[in-house]
């Protein structure tokens, strides 16, 4: 056997994890730490990213009747205290303004003029948005109010890593008032419904749809449905939440309307939003030891081209095909967009192809004397090794685009469904349960570890025992019903009888 290829990346996934994936931010260009502790600086190929996130998000919440608005960075401090339960759920997370100006002293700035009342960096906005509301809202006519806004948040967070958990971070919040529960319950499931449709379509990633159980619910919310997905270390990801609300914060906040029969009541309320934890995500569910994969749906650009020429004398030549093919390229469309292009005339030898394989562009395109001779071009696909390249006809390039695009796409939809589908068990055995996540017991640890779809009775006792005992957690109660399961048996922890299937697994 001869000798192996190293990779790219080092460490490699299975030699360490954790590091691997900051390796893959830093390679792929994506983003960096900042000066301010726990916070991130997302350079132009990461953000582009979540430009293209937001872009598909947008159209979908558009076409369901929200409207974008934009509410205050900071709440006064007893907005949050109206709703006891959400302010204990992000007490310890709050960043808090408590005065105005800053003025010098023995050479240094320190902070003057105390406020009367602090102000908290918003952690989330339905305090301050259920205070508008309270004022919008007077009559039935007034609803639904549909209401998006894309803005940051700060939660401050002792352990940082960089998209999955810092302590500024970029989002979408979406806030709704209607007028009965079944309404408001509605377009909460219909949301979780377009989040799905996010990261199945465009982020290539498989997820499981579910409740929240109690422990696990947004602060104040009645139900939290959420799309969960799993990671190449076979943890899962939270990926996206939808909250009916119930009327808790509208008796907070006193969102009240006149009804059609002139009786003044509660209005109910939803919340829903995803981040740019989602980035996070891409990298751990497609990269690999040799970088990022962009799926083409989401990818900052989808083709690289890559003149090459030794002799001066054929820069013209080349680079005249190379501008040409990217303006035939530029006209056809992926998704709903213009295939984007880049041109790299950089001369740096093999690096630059390896530059790009890093950053993950679906595909690299090169382009020589020869090539042009024969009408054609010499590709590669992200999504195969990096030394399976082949010449295609430039035409006929062009004309499958698209189609080679989406099979791309299609590729890393189906690798990431089939590893979760060989890492997802059934077990209704507690040790077997336990030996599932805990590798070091049992003679084969590298089929361990994954999504366990356990019976569970619903106390949430056996919850905590399990959380406390392996650092596992219930992802979901899922929706549906193959996986839930109607007649579960017995609860995976204290043997009583079980209300359905519960998704365990270790987590972001």
């Amino acid at each position: 056997m001869g000798k192996q290829e190293q990779a790219a990346i080092s460490p490699t996934r299975a030699e360490n994890y954790s590091e691997w994936y900051q390796q893959v931010v830093k390679a792929a260009d994506l983003a960096e730490t900042s000066p301010v502790r726990g916070c991130m600086v997302i350079k132009p190929w990461g953000y582009a990213i979540w430009e293209n996130i937001r872009q598909a998000l947008d159209g979908m919440f558009k076409a369901a009747g929200v409207k974008n608005a934009y509410f205050p960075l900071f709440i006064p401090l007893e907005f949050l205290e109206r709703e006891a339960e959400h302010v204990e759920g992000f007490a310890k997370e709050c960043a808090v303004v408590t005065h105005h100006r800053l003025e010098a002293k023995d050479g240094r700035l320190v902070p003057a003029g105390e406020l009367t009342e602090p102000l908290v960096v918003r952690p989330t906005s339905e305090t301050i948005i259920g205070e508008s509301f309270s004022r919008w809202v007077k009559s039935y006519r007034d609803l639904p109010v549909l209401i998006n806004q894309w803005a940051n948040v700060v939660r401050w967070e002792m352990r940082t890593r960089i998209f999955l958990r810092t302590s500024e971070f970029l989002w979408q919040e979406g806030h709704t008032v209607h007028a009965d529960a079944a309404e408001a319950m509605e377009l909460a499931r219909h949301m979780l419904n377009l989040y799905e449709k996010l990261a199945t379509d465009y982020l290539a990633i498989p997820v499981i749809k579910g409740n929240k159980s109690d422990s696990e619910r947004f602060p104040g919310a009645v139900e939290t449905f959420c799309i969960e997905a799993m990671m190449q270390d076979r943890k899962a990801l939270q990926a996206g939440t939808s909250h009916f609300l119930g009327q808790n914060f509208a008796r907070a906040s006193k969102i009240l309307f006149q009804s059609e029969q002139g009786k003044e009541e509660l209005a109910w309320t939803t919340s829903w939003g995803v981040s740019t934890r989602l980035i996070g995500g891409l990298i751990m569910c497609h990269a690999d030891d040799d970088g990022m994969i962009m799926p083409p749906a989401i990818a900052p650009a989808h083709v690289v081209l890559l003149p090459i020429f030794k002799k001066d004398s054929d820069r013209e030549t080349v680079m005249a095909y190379t501008d040409t093919l990217a303006a035939r390229l530029r006209e056809k469309q992926y998704m709903g967009r213009p295939v984007g292009v880049e041109i790299d005339t950089r001369d740096i030898g093999g690096a630059r192809g390896w530059e790009w394989i890093k950053k993950g562009i679906p595909l690299r395109v090169e382009i020589g004397p020869k090539d042009i001779e024969k009408q054609s071009v010499f590709v590669g696909r992200r999504d195969m090794g990096h030394r399976e390249k082949m010449s295609v006809p430039t035409d006929r390039f062009v004309e499958d685009i698209a189609d080679t695009l989406a099979a791309v796409q299609h590729t890393l939809y189906q690798r990431a469904l089939e590893f979760r589908a060989a890492h997802t068990v059934t077990i209704d055995d507690k040790k077997a349960f336990y030996d599932f996540f805990t590798p070091q017991n049992t003679d084969m640890p590298e089929i361990h570890g994954g999504f366990a779809l356990s019976p569970w009775c619903r106390d949430p006792a056996c919850e905590a025992a399990i959380k406390d005992d392996l650092s596992v957690t219930i992802r979901c109660l899922p929706h549906d019903e193959a996986l839930r399961g109607a007649d579960a048996g017995s609860c995976v922890c204290c043997g009583k009888t079980a209300k359905g299937r519960a998704v365990f697994a270790k987590a972001y």
